[in-house]
């Protein structure tokens, strides 16, 4: 994929470095001369350019990206740089960094993010995942679907220990997608069993979140 990265800051290159290593092709944008360091990311192309202006990102040439990924540590130009890049080039799909929680609910398709990713946000939700058990953790948002990557840590009680995944009756709209066990991944194949303690991974449709709880730990969700 041919990517766009708004922001060379910290995070712009590692962002960079990582989906060059991926095998994609990477131009990171940046108006600050003092952030254009070629020599840390050097398979990436660069544009010392304000993202924000039209004329930059014409010269970008962002109607050939698949993605563009505003990554600058300014709320107000990312949420410009995602408009920009949807409205204007139809950029397939965009991903806001947000910076101050605040902030969050103004990076929506309104303003052209299909992602938003925001740090206080995941460091939160992988603080709960790690020791929140028998309730769901909200991990990720797919704004597009209005689902949810989230997950459940199996409490020992559950009536479904040692159930085969195939006999559990999952909710409507919501897919298991991983078991995470003794530090590996399992796929959920029909005749997996499941073990307290289990990390469930699921895609959720956000208005089935509850069921997964009272299905799973019903002893700390009961029916209302």
């Amino acid at each position: 994929m041919h990517i766009a990265i708004a922001g060379a800051g910290a995070v712009g290159r590692s962002v960079a470095q990582e989906l060059l290593e991926n095998g994609h092709e990477v131009l990171l944008i940046d108006k600050d001369p003092r952030a254009i360091k070629s020599d840390v990311v050097p398979d990436a192309e660069w544009l010392q350019a304000d993202a924000c202006e039209l004329s930059s990102l014409q010269e970008a040439e962002v109607q050939r990206c698949d993605v563009v990924i505003a990554a600058t540590g300014d709320d107000k130009a990312n949420l410009v740089i995602a408009l920009l890049a949807k409205t204007e080039f139809g950029v397939p799909r965009t991903v806001g960094r947000v910076n101050h929680p605040s902030n969050e609910w103004l990076f929506s398709d309104s303003w052209g993010v299909d992602v938003s990713v925001s740090t206080p946000r995941m460091m939160s939700a992988l603080v709960e995942e790690a020791v929140t058990v028998g309730d769901l953790v909200r991990l990720f948002t797919f704004r597009q679907s209005n689902t949810n990557l989230v997950e459940l840590t199996l409490p020992d009680d559950s009536p479904y220990v040692g159930s085969r995944v195939s006999d559990v009756p999952w909710p409507i709209d919501v897919v298991l997608v991983a078991i995470l066990r003794d530090h590996s991944i399992q796929v959920p194949e029909p005749d997996r069993s499941l073990e307290a303690g289990d990390e469930l991974l699921f895609i959720a449709a956000e208005e089935y979140e509850e069921d997964v709880e009272r299905l799973l730990a019903p002893s700390e969700h009961p029916s209302r």
